[in-house]
């Protein structure tokens, strides 16, 4: 087996709409269309689901399902923490982005003392809480989940003490207070932002890379800049939402949103910010093929995959 540790995580439970917990195998399908021996070269752990949840009435109107993603959040922190032991780099393939607050965290207990920073390639930013979101929808929750961000200055709702209960369990997983520092998470390609996740992104002066950035700078340039905006961190997580990448491009996924990145763009950041040593943990989330034909987005999801995998055992 190759140098690099795989967690697979199949929920869905933070989505808006059903399927993006076969993201994962769209994936496999389009490798093996592609007669790929990918998925045989890489040892992979697969985290418990709890989509089960989903045929069970919704308790919690502000955090859809949170007990069910406090469980697998919690589950994805100790195998992602379980999987850094070895000191290799960790790939995780996900379903809904909500997870990526797992993943942090089992960056944060793998690596108590370090600073880490957080590349965060994605139509959204992902800031929302229980007290701003307008869906509920908690894959729209997991920066602040690491943040331990209420952002109450801009509350719109009012979640039931039990959301709240659960909402402060994973906000205290690993340690009480901030997983990792505000000013240490670069956007790129976020560009469907509601005014309560814009006044965090001002609050913690976050920097997010536009498209037009992209198509200006170039792709070298953007990862260059993400990077060494990241310079003081000691280690570097990136999380890839399919989302990001333009509507040309994104059908199978549940939050599609135009004028996005390309997926020559995507597969060329991706694979040059990986080279970079500090980079010890990539993502790749929210493909839903039961949106696309002919598996369209697991194809191109499955060769930005293979591409950063490679560029990344290459280093």
């Amino acid at each position: 087996m190759k140098r690099i540790k795989f967690v697979e995580v199949r929920s869905e439970l933070a989505a808006g709409t059903r399927g993006a917990s076969l993201g994962v195998d769209a994936m496999k399908v389009a490798s093996l269309d592609k007669a790929s021996q990918f998925f045989t070269e890489y040892e992979a752990f697969r985290v418990a689901d709890a989509n089960e949840k989903l045929f069970e009435k919704n308790l919690f109107p502000w955090a859809k399902h949170i007990d069910g993603v406090y469980t697998v959040v919690e589950r994805t922190q100790r195998a992602v923490a379980e999987a850094r032991e070895s000191g290799l780099p960790v790939v995780v393939l996900a379903g809904d982005h909500s997870t990526a607050g797992g993943t942090l965290l089992g960056l944060k207990a793998a690596h108590p003392d370090q600073r880490i920073g957080a590349i965060w390639i994605d139509a959204h930013a992902d800031l929302h809480t229980p007290y701003t979101t307008p869906s509920g929808n908690m894959h729209g929750m997991p920066l602040a989940m690491v943040l331990t961000e209420d952002n109450l200055d801009n509350k719109r709702n009012e979640p039931k003490p039990e959301t709240l209960a659960y909402w402060d369990k994973i906000k205290g997983l690993v340690n009480e207070g901030p997983k990792i520092n505000g000013s240490d998470i670069v956007f790129v390609s976020v560009r469907d932002v509601e005014p309560e996740e814009q006044a965090l992104m001002e609050k913690y002066n976050m920097r997010n890379i536009t498209r037009d950035e992209v198509q200006q700078m170039g792709v070298a340039k953007v990862a260059e800049e993400a990077l060494n905006r990241l310079a003081d961190c000691d280690i570097i997580y990136v999380s890839f939402d399919v989302d990001s990448m333009d509507t040309s491009v994104s059908v199978g996924t549940g939050t599609p949103v135009p004028d996005g990145i390309s997926d020559a763009e995507a597969k060329e950041l991706n694979r040059l910010l990986v080279q970079n040593p500090k980079v010890i943990c990539w993502e790749v989330v929210e493909v839903n093929p039961t949106l696309d034909t002919k598996n369209k987005m697991g194809e191109v999801a499955f060769d930005i995959l293979e591409s950063t995998v490679h560029a990344m055992e290459s280093r």
